[in-house]
């Protein structure tokens, strides 16, 4: 094990593929020389060469039909989207044509991409730097969706997305490159499976799905409902898109009650999908407590940080839903 930053760990994960398979390529905007917006890919470029590691034009929209099109034709690019909010340039060739691909050809093309993008608010970037899109590319057929929690999650998964052979839109939160964890970097080819959920902390007395930045958040909640009786289960789907279903329906069936929190604004957000699929199986009959669902306001993200962190989940309001839960149960 060795402890890592969180983006380290995922350099490390880009950088070993590359060493593992001369077919994987890194582009970007100023990911080569400068390193990338957050530093992600420092070094990088002096170890793998201007071919392999390609600054591109400031255009989203030609990062990702570049991709799409190199996917198709075989190599494997991880592109990198400087803010998720950019994704609105590129959906054209990320939606109607790589997610589409495999399927309009009968399964004998394939598109392996992926889409590395920071997403989320915290950092102060305000309205058009913030936000949460998780729920888009879940909606669309075709493309795999993967939200990493800790350093070790975002090296897993972050290999397991390179191998695979479908478009994957890998999102970063930002606020979480700076965090560290062990990272098993001495395990040969350690690899986390997607759609493989997580259970973060065992509990007994209430089950709370959520990812990204809100797993910390909610580890918290539940030490201080520990310390007040309450046994907490955290579970961390870790992939959106496929959702391990079964991870997070076996916690509820336990604990009988189900909180969901996410960052992202709550109309139309993933949440409603984590809920939908517990009240449509048999964990329905297990719930003594209305489901609760925690998300971000339904208003853009605004600069200032005090009204930034008032339209996110805090801890405390976490708390406050872990109590309601039990209170009705």
């Amino acid at each position: 094990m060795k402890t890592m930053t969180y983006a380290e760990a995922i350099r490390a994960a880009m950088s070993e593929e590359m060493r593992r398979d001369e077919n994987v390529m890194f582009m970007g905007e100023d990911v080569g020389l400068y390193g990338g917006a957050f530093g992600i890919s420092v070094g990088m470029l002096d170890e793998f060469g201007p071919k392999r590691v390609k600054d591109t034009p400031i255009s989203e929209a030609v990062i990702a039909g570049a991709a799409a099109g190199a996917a198709a034709t075989g190599l494997r690019p991880i592109m990198e989207i400087m803010f998720s909010d950019f994704f609105t340039i590129s959906m054209d060739a990320l939606v109607n044509q790589a997610a589409k691909m495999r399927y309009m050809f009968g399964g004998k093309a394939q598109v392996p991409m992926v889409c590395r993008t920071p997403g989320g608010s915290g950092t102060g970037a305000a309205a058009q730097h913030s936000q949460s899109l998780e729920a888009w590319f879940c909606h669309v057929p075709g493309i795999k969706v993967v939200t990493p929690s800790t350093p070790a999650d975002a090296y897993g998964l972050l290999k397991a997305s390179i191998r695979d052979n479908n478009p994957i839109v890998f999102i970063e939160q930002k606020l979480l490159y700076r965090t560290s964890g062990e990272v098993p970097v001495d395990q040969d080819d350690f690899i986390i499976p997607l759609g493989l959920a997580d259970v973060k902390r065992e509990g007994t007395d209430v089950t709370i799905v959520t990812y990204g930045r809100m797993v910390q958040r909610a580890l918290e909640a539940a030490e201080i409902a520990a310390e007040k009786g309450i046994s907490v289960e955290v579970v961390d789907p870790r992939t959106l898109q496929p959702l391990d279903k079964d991870t997070i329906i076996k916690s509820v069936e336990k604990t009988g009650k189900l909180i969901v929190v996410v960052e992202a604004a709550q109309t139309g957000s993933y949440a409603g999908e984590i809920i939908a699929s517990v009240t449509e199986s048999d964990a329905f009959d297990f719930l003594d407590a209305p489901v609760q669902r925690l998300c971000g306001k339904d208003v853009p993200i605004p600069y200032n940080p005090t009204l930034e962190a008032a339209v996110v989940p805090q801890v405390d309001e976490i708390v406050a839903a872990i109590e309601k839960a039990v209170n009705r149960g």
